[in-house]
């Protein structure tokens, strides 16, 4: 497996990025990518397992999400094999698992069913995801993403402030001499919980505030207000995924989009308000990873290489 040979214009693009920011793709195992990032359509089993060596040369993509652990405990071994096959250099988001990230345990139509007592567990997030996600990706470990499912009749904001709050004072500390690019993350997917009071909990604990581009959410502008917040202070990293297209909710979107090989849904607003943020956090000196999903307009490279051109845009106007 080999990359697809990138055209001289996206590397000239790439070139004009500065080295602190990263793009990167919401996983990388897509058969649809044939002539994008890889050279031939392989299977995404074999994506999946090998894909990243191939992914890692495309100009642009010098991060990448690993969704997988959202669904379960991910093996060192697995951790070990992804770092080995990407240069120096390159970052990984990881999403911690569902088991402590979901306040409910849920049946197969997805709706919850019983309060998962693990919810915020951080004796079971340390064991099964930070420990050996740091152990496994060294200094390519960037943010550690606890992706907090919707909540629904269980989101009281005091109790669950308190709970967060006791959560991650638990967590075990990341050592900078094994993974000094490693930071703890947190994603909201219940708009009513994103106020002033749980930013400040963020920052007390020096976490990171995960802006996500999808439906439910506040549109970026009013998340990056909230960054504002907790950096008003002094600058921090951005920690920015941009997973659904404005208005376009998940089915339709996997539905819609496939095989993930082209732009489909065009979203001018949403890039331009990610490159807006994106171009002030650079400025500022700080580094962003930026996630992009092929769910976000079609093809997450295509997204990259537009979002690429919009922040170029504004860091050199």
């Amino acid at each position: 497996m080999q990359p697809f040979p990138a055209a001289p214009a996206l590397q000239a693009l790439a070139a004009r990025l500065p080295p602190q920011l990263y793009f990167g793709t919401s996983s990388w195992a897509y058969p649809g990518w044939n002539g994008l990032v890889y050279d031939g359509e392989y299977s995404d089993s074999l994506l999946s397992r090998k894909g990243l060596a191939a992914y890692s040369r495309h100009p642009l993509l010098r991060a990448a999400g690993i969704d997988r652990g959202f669904y379960g405990p991910i093996p060192l071994a697995d951790y070990l094999s992804y770092a080995a096959q990407v240069p120096e250099g390159f970052r990984f988001l990881v999403k911690a698992p569902a088991s402590v990230c979901d306040a409910w345990l849920r049946g197969p139509d997805g709706a919850g069913r019983l309060a998962n007592a693990a919810f915020l567990d951080a004796e079971i997030a340390a064991r099964d995801f930070v420990v050996p996600a740091t152990s496994g990706l060294g200094h390519k470990c960037g943010p550690l993403l606890f992706q907090l499912s919707p909540m629904g009749p269980l989101a009281d904001s005091a109790v669950f402030l308190e709970r967060l709050d006791a959560f991650l004072g638990a967590l075990p500390a990341l050592d900078p001499a094994l993974t000094p690019h490693a930071a703890y993350a947190v994603e909201l997917r219940d708009p009513a919980l994103l106020t002033p009071r749980y930013i400040r909990l963020l920052r007390h604990h020096g976490v990171r505030f995960c802006l996500s581009a999808r439906d439910r959410l506040p549109p970026v502008p009013r998340q990056a207000a909230a960054q504002a917040l907790m950096d008003e202070a002094a600058a921090g990293p951005l920690v920015l995924r941009w997973m659904l297209h404005a208005g376009r909710p998940y089915a339709y979107a996997e539905k819609r989009y496939a095989p993930f090989d082209r732009i489909v849904d065009d979203d001018p607003d949403t890039r331009h308000a990610i490159a807006d943020v994106v171009a002030r956090t650079l400025r500022a000196g700080q580094p962003a990873i930026v996630i992009v999903s092929n769910n976000a307009e079609g093809c997450a490279p295509q997204s990259c290489a537009r979002l690429a051109e919009a922040i170029v845009a504004r860091l050199e106007g």
